[in-house]
């Protein structure tokens, strides 16, 4: 692998997945909002949700961007990853111009594609009979980008004195630069080559596929992020955006400390190997901010990267979520070179 100079830290930002209780979900949702209005205060440049379905996290973030939009006024606002199966394009392009109008055109959707992956009788109830014959490749979501970006979908007659005075060709309300904000969730060398010739934005995880057996996940996500470029029109200019768990200990009480501890070295049987047939898992990082700043330094993957964003574990509650955002603005990122979007001018 070719050694690449380092690229500058351009965005900056934070994944929360906003778990809640069966009981008290409109109390997380609030606390949320709360974060990300924290997180645009001290300067990071995006918040980014993690859609989730059948499960206490957030699955309507279209929704929830609503909310958002009215509650902030700068940071971006993402999805890492909304799964299009289950989604229907026309409607999801709906949504999407309304929230990104809302905000003022800071949506920064992400997607991933797979085929419903329930048991048949509960696909039947998720997605209804449709499942069986429907195509979930990747046509799914270049639908959603043509719906998006104001494509015709019919023709309009000439109004004729009734009905037809609201009539539209395209999905409304349309956002003007939304299609060119799109992002692809991918993890093969395969996947992110088709991102690159579609011309998406990358977004890249901590969880990924071995292309050759290797278990070095920073040498293969590098790879792929080589690949993105080489396929995509814009060449070395094409976006990549890539996520961690980072969990810097400066500023953390000793509880704090010892939870982030216990939760790294509860997931480090997962790292080092090979799941099922490909799956490989990136390792947690956790330590002061200048022992952090040397591992990033040393990731060939974050190197080639544009943007970083971190994971915030959803096991943790809303104090240390606050303590991770902020002293991502305040002392990692600033330590990595990057300056908030707040001294920005942004």
């Amino acid at each position: 692998m070719t050694a690449v100079a380092p690229r500058p830290l351009q965005r900056l930002s934070f994944n929360h997945l906003v778990p809640f209780s069966h009981t008290t979900p409109a109390a997380a949702f609030a606390d949320g909002i709360r974060l990300f209005t924290i997180a645009e205060a001290v300067g990071l440049d995006d918040g980014w949700l993690r859609t989730r379905h059948l499960q206490t996290g957030l699955g309507a973030s279209t929704v929830y961007f609503g909310a958002l939009s009215q509650a902030t006024s700068r940071i971006g606002l993402g999805t890492a990853v909304t799964p299009l199966e289950f989604e229907n394009p026309f409607r999801l392009a709906e949504d999407l111009g309304t929230a990104d109008v809302l905000s003022g055109g800071r949506l920064q959707p992400g997607f991933s594609l797979h085929a419903p992956g329930y048991a048949d009788a509960v696909n039947d109830l998720v997605h209804d009979a449709g499942w069986r014959v429907e195509d979930y490749g990747r046509g799914r979501v270049e639908l959603l980008r043509s719906l998006v970006s104001g494509a015709p979908v019919r023709e309009v007659a000439a109004y004729g004195g009734f009905g037809g005075d609201i009539d539209s060709p395209r999905v409304e309300p349309h956002s003007p630069g939304l299609a060119s904000r799109l992002w692809y969730g991918a993890g093969s060398l395969e996947s992110v080559t088709w991102a690159g010739e579609a011309g998406f934005q990358l977004l890249l995880g901590n969880i990924s596929s071995t292309h050759d057996g290797g278990t070095d996940f920073a040498r293969e996500q590098s790879l792929q992020i080589d690949a993105f470029r080489a396929a995509h029109p814009l060449g070395d200019a094409a976006r990549v955006n890539v996520s961690r768990v980072i969990l810097p200990l400066d500023g953390a009480t000793p509880s704090q400390v010892a939870k982030y501890r216990e939760y790294v070295a509860g997931r480090a049987h997962r790292v080092g190997r090979v799941h099922g047939a490909k799956t490989i898992i990136s390792n947690d990082l956790i330590g002061t901010v200048d022992e952090l700043v040397d591992e990033i330094r040393a990731d060939a993957s974050f190197q080639r990267a544009d943007d970083y964003q971190v994971h915030l574990p959803f096991e943790f509650e809303f104090a240390e979520w606050k303590h991770l955002v902020e002293t991502l603005a305040t002392r990692l990122g600033p330590a990595l070179g990057w300056t908030p979007a707040t001294e920005r001018g942004i």
